[in-house]
């Protein structure tokens, strides 16, 4: 009889509860500190995922098509029940929620990532244990993460769905056939959230093909370059399972755009589209069209998301190096090297698509999209630890340097992870992570307008309608608390007469505004605000915000003056 193995067990339980319960005090702390400051609602794109899920259930056109086309629905979808309370839609924490839990779910995966792969035979080692608390504490305690899991943004999120598709793909290389249909939901979960998702399924379609083929080798005598144990082989109805789940997403989100907006590309070059924007904005791209450049703006944006000390990032970039290429050579890390994933689809996205990443050291010297460089910290936070060890180990062998080995190299290795960590991290926290800075400063103007303009929005009669362009300042009605249902936007067309409905409310309001709207809130150069100038609507009041276009609440049918009064949230506006 042997004990141990039952004991060991509920060892290992008693471990990933006290990670949990660490990760959820890290994230309810963090979202208390920042709501508290206000910051939960800064990047303009929390805002508008919030309003996006409102107005599935809050429209006068209510429903699934309210997701719009450009950003993928399943985050949407997941706020949906935490914003039905006016107060959790209004202060924003409804969107939080979503977050919070795929940053406690990624500490957990990467945690059981690295503690599958690195035990032998089923048997959790000590240097297993230490290597999987490590990391998991790295990408616990990142500032960047920490900020970015409080908000609605979809970051974190996906960085769960991410890790436990690595940590599923995992454990079916390791003989454990059935994890690979867990790991297909994963995907399809991932492909749903973001972007990055599809690159990802195809990656993991093609290694789950590559992988029983490498095991069938193996068994026949050929050289092996991966280490599968497959006790039994998956079945091809395992296989076939696996694709159908990984490509479901896209076919789903393809198929939607093209029954809505009659183009299955809509996402991608419709007017709403990355593209679009970047035609409209004129946005300089500092790396279009060369590869090489494109993946080195997003390892450094990488960098700048461990550390704000340029040597430093550059250290733990080399250390993940080096920790990948240990990986290698040890053959039972090797699957870990799927989370390098995000470098070629970035590098593809910034150089090919419209997906520009500026970082403040380098040309054009600005903050923009910096906070897609968490999707290396996975990487770092598994391959610095190894790194770390493989140096600690080495030197073992120089003579004088003998006290590095066995569990001394572990002990050293665990220490010097911990004093990186703290360094960097430590001067991140001093500055302000840099995901927080890019809000702060990309995202000031358009804070201060919401507020200004929200203001005088509460000041009209509350039974109003409003005909208003939602898509750059919907945070404003959200201040303001003005149901959307009470609020004429683009979104409200018919079913399945996207994206040109003459005869849809949207378009009906637009060419005679007084017979469906109250008042009408312009935003100069938009669509409301063309209309507006048409028709001579007097404006009441004008807003003028450095860096934004002005906003002109215009009468649409009169419904007596507005009150003289200055709002909440400024002086009075011209």
């Amino acid at each position: 009889m042997k004990p141990q193995k039952p004991a060991t067990k509920a060892y290992s339980e008693n471990e990933v509860v006290r990670l949990v319960w660490l990760a959820i005090f890290i994230s309810v702390f963090s979202f208390l500190f920042y709501n508290r400051r206000g910051d939960v609602l800064l990047y303009g794109d929390a805002v508008a995922h919030i309003n996006i899920a409102r107005r599935v259930f809050d429209s006068k056109t209510p429903g699934l098509l309210q997701l719009g086309t450009v950003w993928l629905p399943l985050p949407h979808l997941l706020i949906i029940p935490f914003i039905a309370s006016k107060q959790m839609w209004q202060s924003g924490m409804g969107g939080s929620f979503p977050s919070m839990a795929g940053f406690v779910f990624g500490v957990l995966g990467i945690f059981r990532l690295v503690r599958a792969v690195l035990s032998r035979d089923g048997e959790v080692g000590e240097t297993a244990k230490a290597a999987a608390w490590v990391a998991a504490i790295v990408y616990a305690a990142n500032p960047n993460l920490i900020y970015m899991q409080a908000t609605a943004m979809g970051e974190s999120l996906y960085l769960g769905f991410f890790i436990w598709s690595v940590v599923f793909f995992a454990e079916y290389v390791r003989g454990n056939a059935r994890s690979l249909t867990k790991c297909g939901c994963c995907v399809a979960a991932a492909c749903l959230t973001r972007y990055d998702g599809w690159f990802l399924g195809a990656v993991l379609m093609v290694s789950t093909v590559v992988f029983p083929l490498l095991a069938k080798n193996a068994r026949n005598g050929a050289p092996q370059s991966f280490p599968p144990r497959f006790l039994v082989p998956p079945s091809r109805k395992m296989i076939a399972r696996f694709v159908l789940l990984a490509a479901a997403g896209p076919l789903l989100w393809l198929a939607y755009n093209a029954a809505v907006y009659r183009n299955p590309l809509e996402f991608a070059n419709g007017p709403y589209s990355a593209k679009a924007i970047e035609k409209k904005t004129a946005t300089v791209n500092p790396a279009k069209g060369n590869l090489f450049a494109a993946g080195s703006y997003f390892v450094k944006a990488a960098e700048l998301n461990v550390s704000e000390s340029e040597w430093l990032g550059r250290l733990w970039l080399a250390l993940a190096l080096l920790g990948s290429l240990a990986a290698w050579l040890s053959g039972r890390g090797r699957v870990l090297l799927l989370l390098w994933a995000p470098l070629p689809f970035y590098g593809l996205s910034v150089a090919y698509g419209s997906v520009p990443i500026f970082v403040p050291t380098w040309w054009p010297f600005s903050n923009y999209n910096l906070r897609y460089g968490l999707q290396l910290l996975p990487a770092f936070a598994v391959f610095v630890p190894l790194g770390i060890y493989f140096l600690a180990r080495e030197a073992g062998k120089i003579p004088g340097l003998q006290v590095f080995t066995g569990r001394w190299a572990g002990v050293a290795a665990v220490l010097g992870v911990l004093a990186l960590a703290t360094g960097s991290y430590t001067r991140i926290g001093r500055a302000d992570p840099i995901c927080y800075r890019e809000a702060a400063i990309n995202m000031r103007g358009r804070v201060a307008l919401d507020k200004q303009l929200a203001g005088w929005i509460t000041s009209l009669p509350s039974d109003s309608t409003l005909l208003m362009y939602l898509g750059e300042h919907s945070g404003a009605l959200e201040q303001a608390g003005v149901p959307l249902r009470r609020v004429i936007n683009e979104g409200n067309h018919r079913v399945g007469k996207r994206p040109a409905d003459p005869e849809g409310l949207w378009e009906r309001a637009l060419a005679d505004p007084a017979a469906y709207a109250d008042y009408a809130v312009g935003f100069e150069g938009d669509e409301v605000w063309a209309t507006a100038k048409q028709r001579h609507l007097p404006a009441l009041v004008e807003i003028h915000t450095t860096g934004q276009p002005s906003a002109v609440i215009f009468q649409a049918r009169s419904q007596g003056p507005l009150p003289s009064r200055t709002p909440a949230g400024g002086p009075p506006a011209r």
